[in-house]
């Protein structure tokens, strides 16, 4: 029994010794290096939806209102200024000329063109022999100048008699002999007065008509100047709705003046805007409405149709107290041609001659007068906006014939 438990006692020791020595030889071996450690990644902030904060809330401390540094209110808050708007001046209005006397006071513009016509004849006057070489010549100075061939002849025939009869010829009586012929032939008993003064109610009415490039829409604007000057208040119809900037001209016109202008789209119909034109002038108890035309060709028949509409829409508002014709001095005798035409759409009153500064044609004034029996009444003599003139025979001829 002894003997037993002896033999268990040392097998329990040799296995405690095997045992330690296994674990020893275990430690002494190396050990394999342990796995690298996964990064430290941070995720990203997550993108804020819609009614989420746009950053991630983070936890810092906060502080009460009481610890919060509120302003005093002693700083002067700022105020934005409102822009300052430059204000335009207004526009200035001019004060035209008085119309009384402006010939006279034009008439060295006037005789600078026309003396050849004056100084021609009266040379051939002051011949000592008066042949028939002579007269000829007179006939030829004076058909020159575009007088016409009546005139001429009827003009000859008087200065023919009188010189006979005359005898002895001083260039004195010379000149006044060709004074009292030349005003026979324009004309002293005309009424040349530009009717503007209705006999029944107010406005008057005058429209002015004429070929393109005679200058009648400048002529409008001018006599606007004219009839301001003597106290009148004007109505502008800027009917002229065809050549470009036709209303824009005519309005500047009359701003200078003070005078309003009634317009319509450009290519509008011209008959319409006479109409508000007339219509316009009537409410605001204005004294004239001048209607300005669009320019045409005499030769266009349904552009002179047209000029009948406007003249009869007018009509239906109240009766034309005046109907001017423009012509251009310059055009001579092609100016009788498109007075004809003219007067057979509308009932031509009056004649307006412009440029009368720029030619040696004056003669045109007694032509268009026998042509159409009708008197010319305003002339122009430069490009001043007071250089349009009412006619006055007597301060012609004195510029034709030079002093």
């Amino acid at each position: 029994m002894e003997t037993v438990i002896l033999a268990v006692v040392i097998a329990v020791v040799v296995l405690g010794v095997l045992g330690g020595l296994v674990v020893g030889s275990r430690r002494k071996k190396p050990l394999p290096p342990p796995p690298p450690a996964a990064p430290d990644l941070t995720a990203p902030p997550a993108e804020p939806h819609i009614g989420d904060e746009a950053e991630t809330p983070r936890d810092e401390p906060r502080r009460t209102i009481e610890e919060v540094d509120l302003p005093d209110g002693t700083a002067p808050a700022a105020v934005e200024e409102p822009p300052v708007v430059e204000e335009l001046p207004p526009t200035q209005i001019e004060v035209p000329e008085p119309t009384a006397g402006r010939l006279v006071r034009l008439r060295s513009r006037l005789s600078r063109s026309q003396n050849a016509l004056g100084k021609g004849l009266l040379t051939l006057l002051s011949r000592e022999h008066l042949d028939d070489d002579t007269w000829e010549e007179i006939e030829d100075t004076l058909l020159t100048a575009d007088v016409g061939v009546a005139p001429t002849q009827e003009l000859v025939e008087g200065l023919r008699e009188r010189v006979k009869v005359l005898g002895t010829r001083t260039p004195e009586d010379l000149r006044g002999l060709l004074r009292e012929e030349l005003l026979k032939l324009v004309g002293t008993d005309f009424d040349r007065t530009v009717r503007t003064e209705p006999e029944t109610s107010k406005p008057g009415i005058v429209m002015v008509v004429g070929v393109n490039g005679t200058g009648k829409t400048t002529t409008t604007g001018k006599l606007a100047r004219v009839l301001v000057a003597d106290g009148r208040s004007v109505v502008l119809g800027a009917a002229d709705t065809f050549r470009a900037a036709a209303a824009d001209q005519l309005q500047t016109w009359g701003e200078r003046v003070g005078a309003h202008t009634v317009r319509g789209p450009e290519g509008g119909d011209p008959a319409s805007i006479a109409f508000d034109a007339v219509k316009e002038g009537k409410e605001i108890g204005a004294d004239v409405v001048l209607i300005d035309t669009a320019g045409r060709l005499h030769t266009k028949t349904g552009l002179m149709d047209e000029l009948g509409k406007v003249k009869r829409v007018i009509e239906k508002q109240a009766p034309l107290d005046e109907v001017l014709l423009v012509l251009d001095a310059t055009t001579g005798q092609n100016g009788l041609v498109q007075a004809r035409v003219f007067a057979e759409v509308v009932d031509i009153t009056g004649i307006v001659l412009t440029k009368l500064d720029g030619t040696a044609k004056g003669g045109i004034v007694v032509a268009v007068q026998r042509e159409l029996g009708v008197p010319v009444k305003l002339v122009g003599l430069g490009e001043g906006a007071d250089d349009l003139a009412p006619f006055e025979p007597e301060a012609f001829v004195d510029a034709l014939i030079g002093d």
